[in-house]
Order: structure tokens, then C-alpha cells, then sequence
């Protein structure tokens, strides 16, 4: 029977919906508690579950999460690597453990999804580092009738999860493993479940977390967990994968959508050059998303990951259209948004966003990919030994802005190799140099610290500049609209500069307005709050978090109100440091309002 990943997917949650699991919306891309730039597993929207020690307000839920991965951009065009994937997963919080878990996992596969047990290969942890084997797990999966042949134990590299820093819950896993090619590799014998010849696809991995690993001061110990935990992923492409009798996710019947319209577009088949295809279908998924986040492409972070698939795209559009001129993304994004529409209706009011940020994005990159393209041409031309240095491919991204995946796939393409090592040492140093430089101009949404060297009257200064930032993000969102969204600062004892996202130049009305709105403030003597609280509490009161930073699990929030009405003009997490009211940081003045990138919008100002 039929499945298609759409079906898969409504089965999955009906089903453990039936076993008393609440269903659990995706959560965001982008992690509130700051701790990794995206989500990368269903898994991490639960932690504060799983860690903190009251009860959790459900025992057990499931979900479909969308997920990026960013360590898999240069593994895309194989059969199973995606960037943007969904993961299907059921997790208990105290409730049920291993024998339930496992007989939930088996029962949905071969009685809902009807895949026969002997295309099911199952591993479970070996036992390792004075933690004991999981017999109890091998037994369970015997009494269900699977071959003692196909399980198999592994150690700790592929059968134990976590803990996520040096110490926390952790626990052993057991892989469910389906068999696409019953043929061996060159391996004959040895050619098992984890073996990369691509005979056996990991469709779900069970994580039984019933360990605290801590430190006692001389050794790391592994605890019982007073509240054991299990949780569980599922990629749902790669399911579908393995139901639907494919050997590659990329012809799956989801995938398949986005490979026809490539060939519609491009004239062109599949077959004639699958790479470029899967690349080009993965990235514009992930592109998709990623901007209906609200994530501009950027030199840094998140934005930065954004800009390296934009650009990865085009590379491989040029490749399938020669010197055309850019027509394939556009489409394709819509072709995306088409296709996902019904169970993400949000994309609907992001879709005029998305598109206009390929756009810009595109006729900004053109002309430098031509130029970057045509440069690499020479070098290797020069070259005796087919090779790149970091320093070399460095230069490249710097001079034309070719992400190392753009360099590394031309190089390929004529038998080159490069230095990931070298230009990621070259990143490195360059992102140092830069955050130093930062550091003296006292940059960023919170002044860590002041340079000690900086004379009181001076420091004065930076510190009324920085609390002036606070005025002017909340006059820039009454006057144009909550679109106006802080993307950077900078101040010194002079000036500040403040960035934001906005998709038009501000009239000279609308400066003017903002300019007021800021003095209306300062007149006013309002009074500046000073918090501490847990990030997430701190998002439901209210407070702004635009700056791409990783915030700590407590954060400060500085409000600025009128003592008198209690009305909150302006409210933000912010490591500080701020006056006291506003009635001291005199006349401000907008020097200047210009454009610094795609959609992004920078005011200098000062304070008279």
C-alpha cells in the first residue's frame, strides 16, 4: 500500500494520539533558550521537562518537529542527507519506559505502516565504560519476534544519547534499522545496519534516557534518574523512503513535486545531472523556511547559514542553466510554499517576505558569482598540485563571497580538493579580529563591559547612548510597524548606530516623527526597570529579543515606563548598562538613515 509523507505523517500522530499522547505543535526553528542557532531535534522544545525537577504539565506527547542541520550542507546530494528535514517523535516523562516504547515503535510499523518485520533491522547498546549491556531491550525485542540475528549490539558511539553537556540525563538507544537492498557490499558478511554502502537506511531511534552522568570530583558516575524518560525521532523522510520502495529520499513523493518542477523549468531530466537536482531541491526547502522565520541572509549566524544555501543554490542553478540569467529559485520557492501550505498555513503571510529576500539576494550575488567563478577558473588553471589553500579559498569568500560549499563543489567539479581545516582556521581568526574590534566600539544590545582605560564622562556618554538605543527601537515600531525589528547596534562615546529590518527608505516624515516620538520620551522623565528573569517568562511578559545572541536560561529585562500612568514605552532583555531615567540623556538627534543590506535599514544618531 501507498503512502504518501503527507499520510505518514497524520498516521504517526493519530496513532500515538490514540495511546493518550499529547499532540505537540512544531516548535519554532530558531530555539528560544538561545543554547544552538537552530532546532535540530523533536527533542529540544521538551528539555526543560526533562531537566527541571517538577512535574511536567503532560506525561506523554508526540510531534512532528521541523528541524535544520546545518553539519549536513556538504553531505546534501546523497540519498539520505537533507538540511530541512521533520522528525516524528513520541516521548514519556516518567510514565512509560522500554517495553511500552518498543512495542509502540514495532506496532506502528507493522501494523499501521505494514512494513513486514523481516525487512527490520534492530541495534542496541553493548554495553560500554562500566555502563551495563541492554539485555532488557534485546529481550523485548526477541519477545516481539525479530531473528536474534538481526539485533545486533553496538557501543556508545551509535547505541548511547547524551548527555548534552559534561554532565545531565543520558541513556542507551536502540536504532530501528529498514533493509532497502537485500544485496551485501564488498563487505559480504560484515555489511550490517550502519555500514554506509546505503543497503540499510535508520528509520527510528529509541532513547531511553535512566541515567544522570556527574562528576564527584575525581570520576564521572552514572546515577539512576529519578524520573526516567524516553523519547524518540523519527525522520519522516526517510520513512517514507523505506514504505514508499524508494532508495532515495529524493524521490519520494513530497521530493518528487520539486524534482518535476526543476525539469519543467530547467528543460532538463533528473537523471542527467541527480546532484544538482537534490542540492537545489534541499536547499530551497530550507531556504523557504528559514526566511518565514524571519532570518535575513547575513554575514553572521543564523543569517550567515541562510546566505551560504542561498548562494550554494544559485552556484548550481548557473550550473544547470549556464550564463542564464537567475529564474529558478522564485519558482521553486513557490513551488515549496504550494506544497506545504496545508499543514503550514503561516507561509501564506510569509510569502511575499520570502520572495522578495531571494530577489534581492539574487541581484546582489549575481555579478560576484560570475566574477568569483571566473577567478577560480584561473587559479586552478595556474596551479601544478590540484589543491586549495584555507588562506586561498579565505580570500575567495572574502573577495567575491563564494561560501566554502560554492568553492568546494567548483573544485570537485575539476578534480580539486580544498582545505576545510585551512579556511575554517581563516574564519576563525577573521571572526576574532572582528569581535575585538567590536568589543572597542562597545558594539552590540548590552554593554558587557566598558574599557577600564575610558574616563568617567566618557563612559557617561556610552551609557546614555546605549539606554537612547531602547527609545529608538520602540519609536521605530510605533511609527512603521512591528516589520521594524532591532538587527544590530553599535556605540561609542560619540554616537550610536542602530540597524534594523525594514524593507523601504524611511520618508523624511517618518524620520522626523521617530525623532520626536524619542525627545517626547526623554522630556517625559521616564523611569528605567532593571529584572531578572528566566528567558522564557521573560518572552511572555512582553519583552522584546530580536539580537541574534545566544541568551543564557535568565536574562535581565530593562523596562522604560512612566511612573505616574505605569504605561511601558519600551521593554527589552539586555545585559545593560542604562540610566537611571531618561530625563537625563538630553536632545536626541537623527544624523542620517541609509540602506546596509537586503531589507535592512541603519540610523546614526547622538545625543546633544
Amino acid at each position: 500500500m501507498f503512502f504518501s509523507i503527507r499520510v505518514i505523517k497524520n498516521l504517526f500522530l493519530d496513532f500515538f494520539k490514540n495511546k493518550n499522547h499529547k499532540v505537540i505543535p512544531s516548535s519554532s526553528l530558531i530555539p528560544s533558550d538561545g543554547t544552538s542557532l537552530f532546532t535540530t531535534a523533536g527533542v529540544q522544545q521538551f528539555i526543560p521537562f526533562i531537566l527541571s525537577p517538577e512535574e511536567p504539565p503532560f506525561l506523554r506527547a508526540c510531534s512532528s518537529q521541523i528541524c535544520f542541520r546545518s553539519d549536513d550542507i556538504e553531505e546534501i546530494g546523497d540519498n539520505f542527507h537533507l538540511t530541512f528535514f521533520e522528525m516524528l517523535g513520541n516521548w514519556s516523562f516518567g510514565d512509560y519506559f522500554k517495553k511500552e516504547a518498543i512495542s509502540f515503535a514495532f506496532e506502528f510499523l507493522t501494523k499501521v505502516l505494514q512494513i513486514p518485520k523481516e525487512k527490520l533491522w534492530i541495534t542496541y547498546f553493548k554495553g560500554e565504560k562500566g555502563i551495563p549491556e541492554d539485555r532488557e531491550t534485546l529481550k523485548i525485542w526477541q519477545n516481539l519476534g525479530i531473528p536474534q540475528n538481526k539485533i545486533l549490539p553496538f557501543g556508545a558511539k551509535d547505541n548511547f544519547w547524551g548527555p548534552i553537556g559534561k554532565e545531565g540525563p543520558c541513556g542507551p538507544s536502540t536504532e530501528i534499522h529498514f533493509e532497502i537492498n537485500p544485496t551485501h557490499c564488498n563487505l559480504g558478511k560484515e555489511c550490517l545496519p550502519n555500514c554506509s554502502c546505503g543497503r540499510f537506511v535508520e528509520i527510528w531511534n529509541l532513547v531511553f534516557m535512566q541515567y544522570n552522568k556527574k562528576n564527584d570530583g575525581h570520576k564521572f558516575q552514572y546515577l539512576p534518574l529519578p524520573r526516567r524518560v524516553v523519547d524518540t525521532g523519527m525522520g519522516l523522510e526517510r520513512i517514507a523512503t523505506a514504505i514508499q520502495g524508494k532508495t532515495c529520499v529524493f524521490e519520494t513523493d513530497l521530493f518528487f513535486q520539486i524534482i518535476n518542477e526543476i525539469e519543467r523549468l530547467t528543460q532538463k531530466k533528473y537523471s542527467e545531472d541527480k546532484i544538482s537536482f537534490r542540492i537545489l531541491a534541499d536547499h530551497i526547502r530550507s531556504i523557504v523556511f528559514l526566511l518565514a522565520e524571519g532570518i535575513f541572509p547575513s554575514n553572521v549566524e543564523q543569517g550567515y547559514v541562510l546566505r551560504r544555501l542561498l548562494r550554494r543554490s544559485m552556484r548550481f542553478e548557473k550550473k544547470l542553466q549556464g550564463e542564464s540569467s537567475f529564474d529558478l529559485l522564485i519558482p521553486l520557492a513557490n513551488k515549496v510554499i504550494e506544497i506545504y501550505l496545508p499543514d503550514f498555513p503561516m507561509l501564506s503571510s510569509k510569502q511575499e517576505f520570502i520572495l522578495t529576500q531571494i530577489q534581492k539576494e539574487e541581484e546582489k550575488f549575481e555579478n560576484s558569482l560570475n566574477d568569483g567563478l571566473k577567478y577560480l577558473n584561473k587559479l586552478l588553471n595556474k596551479k601544478k598540485e590540484k589543491f586549495i589553500s584555507g588562506s586561498e579559498a579565505f580570500s575567495i569568500y572574502q573577495t567575491y563571497g563564494l561560501p566554502f560549499e560554492v568553492i568546494e563543489d567548483f573544485a570537485k567539479e575539476n578534480n580539486f580538493t580544498v582545505s576545510r581545516d585551512g579556511f575554517e582556521e581563516e574564519f576563525r581568526k577573521h571572526q576574532e579580529i572582528s569581535r575585538r574590534g567590536a568589543e572597542k566600539k562597545f558594539g552590540g544590545h548590552g554593554l558587557d563591559r566598558i574599557e577600564a582605560q575610558k574616563s568617567q564622562q566618557e563612559k557617561i556618554k556610552i551609557i546614555k547612548l546605549h539606554t537612547a538605543t531602547h527609545l529608538l527601537h520602540s519609536a521605530l515600531r510605533k511609527i512603521l510597524g512591528e516589520e521594524a525589528r532591532q538587527m544590530g547596534s553599535d556605540i561609542n562615546e560619540e554616537r550610536l548606530r542602530f540597524d534594523f529590518s525594514f524593507k523601504r527608505k524611511l520618508t523624511q516624515d517618518e524620520i522626523q516623527k521617530i525623532e520626536d516620538l524619542v525627545n517626547q520620551k526623554i522630556k517625559e522623565n521616564l523611569k528605567i526597570k532593571k529584572e531578572k528573569m528566566f528567558l522564557e517568562d521573560a518572552l511572555k511578559s512582553g519583552a522584546l529579543a530580536f539580537f541574534k545572541e545566544r541568551y543564557p536560561r535568565e536574562v535581565y529585562v530593562y523596562s522604560i515606563y512612566n511612573p505616574k500612568t505605569k504605561e511601558v514605552f519600551s521593554k527589552e532583555v539586555c545585559n545593560g548598562p542604562h540610566m537611571e531615567s531618561t530625563g537625563d540623556l538630553g536632545i536626541f538627534k537623527i544624523k542620517k538613515e541609509e540602506a546596509v543590506g537586503a531589507g535592512i535599514r541603519r540610523i546614526r544618531a547622538i545625543l546633544e
